[in-house]
């Protein structure tokens, strides 16, 4: 079967079996970033527990390069290469976080009260695997394609973007 990159949205009743699912799903191979999401009795939405693979990455490499570049300055220059590769990876990787807490925000409004929910990003080649452990914790799958979901959460920024926009020139006009 050939491998497909899929968004899974797995939806439990009970907050101890989505943090089971978190855990075994980490482990499986071509998971890129799970998360799960909990909506309180009271409507609050919490995100316990989050995992990108390779996160921190892009801000060592950024450091050590601009570390080695600054090495042609001197032990000064090593120092302030080191320091802004850092801070343009961790900025890299904050963007990346910014994305993926509006994917997160977009799809937590189906989630009733006292609901938990596995956000799951991965590229699988069968879907066995998710599929057992959905149902081994009594989780209810929603498998979609990845670029599906990523139309959607588009879609939704643009909506707030405009929206924000529309607000700013209201209070102008």
């Amino acid at each position: 079967m050939p491998e497909s990159h899929s968004m899974l949205f797995v939806t439990f009743d009970d907050p101890a079996a989505v943090r089971a699912a978190y855990d075994e799903v980490r482990e499986l191979h071509g998971v890129r970033q799970a998360a799960v999401l909990e909506r309180s009795a009271d409507g609050i939405l919490d995100v316990p527990e989050s995992w990108v693979h390779g996160a921190g990455t892009p801000t060592v490499v950024s450091g050590l390069l601009g570390g080695l570049v600054g090495l042609l300055g001197g032990p000064v220059g090593f120092f302030l290469g080191w320091t802004a590769g850092t801070v343009l990876g961790g900025a890299t990787e904050f963007k990346r976080f910014q994305d993926a807490a509006e994917g997160l925000t977009v799809f937590s409004s189906g989630l009733a009260e006292g609901e938990s929910m596995l956000i799951v990003d991965l590229r699988e080649e069968s879907p066995d695997p998710v599929d057992a452990i959905a149902g081994r914790h009594g989780g209810r799958l929603d498998r979609r394609p990845a670029e599906e979901v990523e139309a959607e959460v588009r879609a939704a920024q643009r909506t707030a973007e405009d929206e924000v926009r529309k607000e700013q020139e209201d209070a102008e006009g």
